[in-house]
């Protein structure tokens, strides 16, 4: 059996060697062998120094392969495109700033040999800022309004999966890939166990607020519930509509010198303006979605493989 361990790099020349190593180290102490490591360069903008150390890894292993990206495609198309590359029969996902932490796999295997297809490891305290957490806990109720995720299941970017998983993940071919939404497409024997946050060894999260947001929206790909809300908002401010012109019309009956007042009207206008506007935004972010998906907007493009000392096109 072939454990496959995948790592997104992006400016992680300080830390990258001391993930694979240590990794590697707990992986022989648990007996998982054999095992490779795909480290996948998200298009680093740090002057070449995050490859330039990955691929001295690459040397250094030869258990560790490289894919380089021609461009930043986001975390999860590069787990996307380390999956695609990944060649185990178990595939695990870790960060690389060594705050998912090797020391705490032999958990994850634990409740991974009880049979679940997927187990995450989840955070019962994060060390990340007040603003990131808040945006983990959005992205974490979406989730499971939108698609399902149950109450009880936790999550992170820190799994284990099987290759039946892998194998159909990767048939998806969109640019907007967001891998919960994928995985509980998949299967629904997934389990969460405790592990311990680590602070990051080196230098801060890569992640700004229009990251989070784009993150976030690729949910949408998954669900057609934003589109049934749309639908059931827009029929009940219908009704509300019929029943404010019968009260007018009631009004005008009963109380024919009563004024129409000037800024009520003004502020129906700009609100349900505003609604519309919003609503035909969602239906056009569908839309676009489906124009991309038709022009094949990849996920990810692979500028070069790295394998040790031989170089693959």
């Amino acid at each position: 059996m072939l454990y496959s361990i995948i790592v997104p790099c992006y400016k992680s020349a300080h830390t990258i060697r001391q993930v694979v190593e240590l990794t590697a180290a707990k992986m022989d102490e648990m007996g998982r062998t054999p095992y490779e490591f795909v480290l996948v360069d998200d298009y680093s903008p740090d002057g070449g120094d995050t490859i330039c150390e990955l691929r001295a890894v690459a040397d250094d292993h030869p258990y560790v392969k490289v894919i380089e990206l021609a461009q930043n495609s986001g975390q999860h198309n590069a787990v996307m495109a380390g999956l695609n590359y990944a060649e185990g029969d178990v595939l695990i996902a870790m960060d690389d700033d060594l705050q998912t932490h090797p020391s705490q796999l032999p958990a994850m295997f634990e409740e991974f040999d009880k049979g679940y297809d997927i187990v995450y490891g989840y955070y019962p305290e994060k060390h990340h800022s007040a603003f990131r957490n808040f945006g983990s806990w959005v992205n974490s109720t979406s989730v499971r309004i939108l698609i399902g995720k149950p109450k009880d299941l936790k999550t992170s970017s820190f799994w284990i999966i099987r290759k039946f998983v892998r194998d159909y993940v990767i048939q998806y071919k969109s640019h907007y890939t967001h891998l919960q939404g994928l995985f509980l497409r998949t299967t629904r024997n997934i389990a969460s166990v405790p592990v311990e946050h680590f602070d990051r060894a080196y230098g801060s999260s890569g992640y700004t607020f229009k990251k989070l947001i784009s993150l976030w929206s690729n949910i949408m790909g998954y669900s057609i519930v934003p589109l049934r809300i749309a639908q059931r908002t827009g029929v009940f401010f219908a009704i509300l509509g019929i029943l404010g012109a019968l009260a007018i019309i009631l009004k005008k009956i009963f109380a024919p010198t009563s004024a129409v007042g000037w800024y009520s009207m003004m502020v129906s206008i700009c609100f349900f303006s505003g609604l519309i506007m919003m609503f035909l935004g969602v239906i056009g972010e569908y839309l676009g979605r489906m124009f991309k998906g038709m022009t094949n907007d990849p996920q990810f493009v692979v500028r070069q493989v790295y394998t040790g000392r031989k170089e693959e096109k």
